[in-house]
């Protein structure tokens, strides 16, 4: 990706486009706030089954849906690892930082955006 970028931005300054004739110098760029990506997210949460339905209500407060989902016990807790289907990086950022408020939550362990198309 780095690579990628920096190749953009050579190719600009040299007022080129890259070697498969991309048009990207017509492209507008995006803040990451409105980059739609997908999220997977993983939890370590207490072992009841409340915090499953905080955890999925927070994401749907916040305009997120919740595509996948798997729970599974580990000890006196639970890691929950879910996928979101497509939604703009400042929904999913939002979601993920309310999770780490509630209750039920011991940590947000891994947020990985998955690219996707729209």
């Amino acid at each position: 990706m780095l690579g990628d970028l920096v190749a953009v931005c050579r190719n600009k300054l040299a007022g080129v486009t890259g070697p498969d004739g991309t048009p990207y110098d017509r492209l507008v760029p995006q803040s990451m706030a409105e980059v739609v990506t997908r999220g997977c997210v993983r939890l370590d949460v207490v072992d009841r089954p409340e915090a499953q339905a905080d955890v999925v209500a927070t994401f749907a407060r916040h305009g997120v849906s919740v595509e996948t989902f798997d729970w599974q016990r580990h000890g006196v807790g639970c890691s929950l690892v879910l996928s979101t289907r497509p939604a703009p990086d400042a929904l999913l950022s939002a979601a993920v930082s309310a999770l780490r408020d509630l209750d039920h939550v011991n940590e947000v362990a891994g947020v990985i955006r998955v690219e996707c198309a729209r």
